[in-house]
């Protein structure tokens, strides 16, 4: 039952349970979904549209909803906290998970207004991730990543040595993350990177360069390891 109903929610007709669980376990697995999504029905209509459920946490934070798009089946786990407040707002696609203890947000002081973020379709972006809107940020459809994730899209400028950094303004560059890449644990991707299509980032790497699609990329600073292509 819990498979069907899991099939009829992703529109994935192919969808199946791996794993056995005991009828025990699978409770408790529907009775949190049950309870995210009383909390999702306080939730949507906070938000500018959305065209399915949306499944809440305990303890999401989420400001400027009006400025929030989401499809169907949005996943937001405990303690998520999402600021809106940008020139294109935030965007989700369908089939789209934040896991737990997460921070998106758009615009980091008021002088300097974001642009914001889109995720795309069936996209999962794992615990603690961290996404700076302030330059842009899309990230495609079937992206899946590790925990720890940091994306940047702005960068302080400094080079006048007589005035404070925090007073010389900023530099912003967008991100872009192509389809179907897999990010791992604790990776960083910096202002200005695009990621091409079926891209593999190594966990723990830094990413402050542009790569081609389907790139295999590790270290600090990421290097091209191989492609995908030639294995």
């Amino acid at each position: 039952m819990i498979e069907k109903l899991i099939r009829k929610l992703k529109n994935d007709p192919d969808y199946k349970l791996e794993s056995s669980h005991s009828n025990r376990d699978l409770f408790v697995i529907a009775g949190d979904r049950f309870c995210q999504l009383i909390r999702g029905l306080f939730l949507k209509p906070c938000l500018k549209r959305s065209a399915g459920f949306v499944f809440a946490g305990s303890n999401i934070k989420v400001k400027h909803g009006y400025k929030i798009s989401a499809g169907k089946n949005l996943i937001l786990d405990d303690n998520v906290s999402i600021n809106a407040l940008s020139d294109n707002g935030i965007t989700f696609g369908d089939n789209v998970s934040i896991a737990r203890d997460s921070i998106i947000f758009c615009t980091g002081v008021i002088a300097h207004r974001g642009i914001g973020i889109t995720i795309g379709n069936r996209t999962g972006i794992g615990a603690r991730a961290f996404l700076g809107g302030q330059g842009g940020i899309n990230i495609g459809d079937d992206v899946i990543t590790g925990p720890n994730l940091q994306v940047f899209s702005e960068n302080h400028n400094f080079a006048d040595i007589n005035h404070n950094i925090k007073d010389q303004g900023v530099t912003k560059q967008a991100v872009s993350i192509g389809n179907n890449c897999w990010l791992g644990g604790g990776v960083t991707v910096l202002a200005g990177v695009t990621l091409g299509d079926g891209c593999v980032v190594a966990a723990g790497s830094v990413v402050n360069q542009s790569f081609p699609l389907n790139s295999i990329i590790a270290g600090i600073p990421a290097k091209l390891i191989k492609s995908r292509d030639a294995i």
